[in-house]
């Protein structure tokens, strides 16, 4: 079938909300197919070739950041600090696991909401759902929630400044090995995950040491950079498709939104806009996959997405809770096997672990987070495919919105901040890492852990 950019808008689009003013939404698109790209085409290839490695067991990543971004919370503190703890994170599995990490934050684009209802009510009143700020405000009144274009327009500048400070920070020397010790974030205050952190950096300076001994003279041993990339839920196709540029070296359409783009629970399906969009750019593609996915509709989806099996290209992202991730991990993973299919293997251990204090807010249990973490890698174990990534809701500030962890929050009264669903803080999202890579370390082979890891960090 013959694929354009365009091609998604002939069928039904139920999570892309109807505009008022039509012409409005038209000309901001418009005037967005004019901005320079976010992303370029070959840090999508290389990230690409990245995953491809991940697949067959030579690398790991971790991707995290913010449930939903928004324009309130936008500052540098907050792009440095979740940048800062996912540096901490894979510097945790790549010294302690032994395999080279990919970076991906869920920033620069992750500013839309799937939303099961249209429509809410508050105060007596039926007003539109809020769908993110790309769309509508929060504020639960008919005129904040009415969507409007020029938050399409905002979104992209605050993606283009995000993205800007972070390769600031990946390649100006912030990232630099020998500046871990300061990635710590004051608040990080449980002494078990500081002691350990402090003690990895401790094992790190005295390897870069000896490295820097039997260097060559005036060849010093650099570490100062490393390789970060951003991606979001392919939701709002209208932003999507505005900014596909075609590769001027190859003439391919890419998604310049991002460089890895996911589909969700509500938009995995075969015959649906987005699938029909992600398609035809070269992007690599995650898809959620929760407990009521089923081998014979992801084949459909993935030979849509990738008809030539290429390596790097799907990544499927499982996300059951941990009451059913082992029933449904083990079924997905060993008919995807059986049919030959390639993938990375991911966890999403947020969203199948939902819970309410006794308030009603929305929270998580650290301990229902790790253990899902570890019936994954247990079950990758057990039908022979690398567990290789951990999506993850999370943050560098200093919230109470999971609850749990040896420095976790008793009680969400503390700093509860979200908009949306709640997230690791710093101390619990180090706590987890330190904890799941022990375990992959534990079940994995020393081949495997010979990989070679120089050109990761």
């Amino acid at each position: 079938m013959s694929w354009s950019r365009g091609s998604w808008r002939t069928l039904e689009s139920p999570h892309i909300p109807e505009y008022p003013d039509p012409k409005a939404l038209r000309n901001a698109e418009d005037r967005l197919k004019t901005y320079p790209p976010l992303v370029f085409a070959g840090e999508i290839r290389q990230l690409k070739a990245e995953l491809a490695l991940a697949a067959e067991g030579h690398a790991h990543i971790i991707q995290g950041g913010d449930c939903a971004e928004t324009f309130a919370d936008f500052n540098t503190f907050n792009i440095r600090d979740t940048f800062r703890v996912l540096l901490q994170m894979s510097l945790i599995f790549t010294f302690e696991g032994e395999r080279p990490v990919i970076r991906i934050g869920r920033v620069a684009g992750q500013f839309a909401k799937p939303r099961s209802a249209a429509v809410e009510r508050a105060d007596g009143e039926e007003i539109l759902t809020y769908r993110g700020d790309m769309v509508n405000a929060t504020e639960p009144t008919r005129a904040a929630r009415t969507p409007d274009p020029e938050r399409m327009l905002r979104a992209y500048f605050q993606s283009a400044a995000t993205l800007n400070l972070i390769r600031a920070f990946a390649g100006g020397g912030y990232a630099d090995l020998y500046a871990a010790g300061k990635w710590l974030l004051e608040f990080v205050g449980n002494s078990s995950v500081r002691d350990k952190y402090e003690n990895l950096v401790k094992s790190i300076n005295k390897t870069l040491g000896v490295m820097r001994a039997y260097a060559e003279p005036n060849k010093p041993v650099s570490a100062q950079k490393v390789d970060f990339y951003s991606s979001h839920e392919a939701l709002f196709l209208p932003y999507e498709e505005a900014l596909t540029r075609n590769d001027s070296l190859t003439g391919d359409p890419v998604a310049t939104s991002a460089h890895f783009l996911w589909l969700g629970e509500r938009t995995r399906d075969p015959d649906g806009p987005h699938v029909e969009f992600l398609r035809g750019v070269i992007n690599p593609i995650g898809i959620k996959c929760g407990p009521g996915a089923d081998a014979q509709s992801l084949e459909r989806v993935i030979e849509k997405l990738n008809p030539a099996n290429q390596p790097g290209r799907v990544t499927l992202i499982l996300r059951a809770g941990g009451n059913k991730a082992e029933t449904v991990y083990s079924r997905l993973i060993r008919n995807l096997g059986d049919a030959g299919r390639s993938v990375v293997w991911m966890v999403d251990p947020m969203h199948g672990n939902p819970s309410l204090d006794p308030s009603g807010a929305k929270t998580r249990h650290f301990s229902d987070i790790l253990r899902e973490c570890r019936i994954f890698i247990d079950v990758c174990q057990a039908e022979h495919v690398h567990p290789a990534g951990f999506h993850l809701e999370m943050t560098g500030k200093n919230v109470t919105e999971c609850l749990g962890g040896s420095d976790g929050a008793e009680s969400l009264d503390g700093n509860y901040e979200t908009s949306c669903d709640p997230r690791l803080n710093a101390s619990q999202a180090l706590e987890l890492a330190f904890a799941v890579s022990e375990r992959l370390v534990e079940i994995g082979s020393p081949q495997q852990r010979r990989a070679a890891s120089g050109r990761f960090w």
